[in-house]
């Protein structure tokens, strides 16, 4: 499968590659130890010295080349645990040795692949077993030497701090991963802004903290136009102005300041701490650089912007209530000739809608 050899599967083999030489090698000695005694044939010995040192390789590049890498190490991780059996009966059931053996790799299989690797890991050691009864034939050696204990400390200490550390660096790109997820799921993916669901968390958040600090303004942003700017000179120059727009509130907000998209062609931004003046001022701002942008190959593309402006104020209900005045702030500035910023406020019970100079 295509996705096996470019993404999860080649990332697999590379991730077990390290844990597999520093295992295997840390192995051969704990093996070698425990068999030198037994006088094994030298072709247990050739064996021995390929499976320590050169298999770590071979399986890898076995795997890395497969059309299907994930599951070759799969069948590779079997293997290891074919041998591991293997290498118990010829230790003799060796008990230091044979737990150190049997338990890392086991160790290996409930790390890179759970429970479903660790049963027929299982079954693949009975398999190595049934094999070595039947080349080596069968004994009982329950006394380890000193030698042989010495031989299986460093497999007890470096093949665990191997394992933990890919499994360390596997936890931090996972985590990344989700960092990254989480980010796409709050960003309009043709602006880069937050999306409307992102905002509207955001503004709820921030009319809960106008409880205790009662200063922000919100705005909603319209293009003036924009399905004519679409259907005059057609969709791809549409998404080139919703990025323009998106662009110049990034550049002429403040740091705090949130924007996002709001719909089709309109932008929501909080202005935590801003006071009327300092909002009508910013927004004014951002509409005047909008509407000096040209591009040289559509000199006739013209951009402004309808603004819609509302404070934060005690008497608003909920956040969809301060957002509603924003959005009849907006309404009257489209009404009364577009290109303008207007800002809602409250005298009295009714709303009034003043205009900046």
């Amino acid at each position: 499968m295509k996705d096996n050899q470019s993404g999860k599967g080649l990332s697999f083999v590379k991730r077990i590659y390290l844990p597999r030489i520093v295992g295997l090698g840390m192995g051969l000695l704990s093996v070698a130890a425990a068999i030198a005694p037994l006088s094994p044939p030298m072709w247990a010995w050739l064996l021995l010295l390929f499976n320590g040192l050169l298999w770590p390789h071979v399986a890898y590049q076995w795997a890395r080349r497969s059309a299907a890498p994930y599951q070759a190490e799969q069948r590779n991780l079997l293997l290891d645990s074919l041998m591991g059996g293997f290498w118990t009966v010829a230790m003799q059931f060796n008990p230091l040795p044979t737990v150190t053996v049997l338990s890392m790799m086991t160790m290996n299989n409930v790390a890179a692949g759970g429970k479903r690797l660790v049963v027929h890991g299982a079954l693949a050691q009975l398999t190595g077993m049934l094999l070595a009864c039947a080349l080596l034939g069968t004994g009982l050696q329950l006394n380890a030497t000193p030698l042989q204990v010495y031989a299986c400390l460093p497999m007890l200490t470096l093949y665990p701090l191997a394992l933990g550390w890919v499994c360390y660096r596997l936890a931090i790109k996972l985590a990344e991963h989700k960092r990254r997820l989480s980010a796409l799921s709050l960003t309009d993916s043709l602006t880069g802004l937050l999306n409307h669901g992102a905002w509207k968390d955001l503004l709820l958040v921030r009319f809960q903290a106008c409880q205790q600090q009662p200063l922000a303004v919100i705005a909603l942003i319209d293009i003036d136009h924009f399905k004519t700017i679409n259907d005059t000179f057609g969709h791809v120059v549409g998404d080139c102005v919703l990025r323009q727009v998106s662009e110049e509130l990034r550049h002429n907000l403040r740091e705090g300041d949130q924007a996002g998209r709001y719909g089709g062609d309109e932008f929501c931004v909080i202005l935590p701490g801003a006071s009327e003046a300092q909002a009508c001022q910013a927004m004014e701002r951002l509409r005047e650089r909008v509407a000096s942008y040209r591009n040289p190959q559509l000199p006739h593309l013209k951009i402004s912007l309808s603004i819609g402006l509302a404070a934060y104020q005690a008497e608003v209900a909920s956040a969809d209530h301060w957002l509603e005045r924003a959005d009849q702030a907006l309404y009257s500035a489209k009404r009364h000739g577009r290109d303008q910023v207007n800002f809602a406020t409250r005298e009295g019970t009714p709303l009034r809608l003043a205009y900046p100079d």
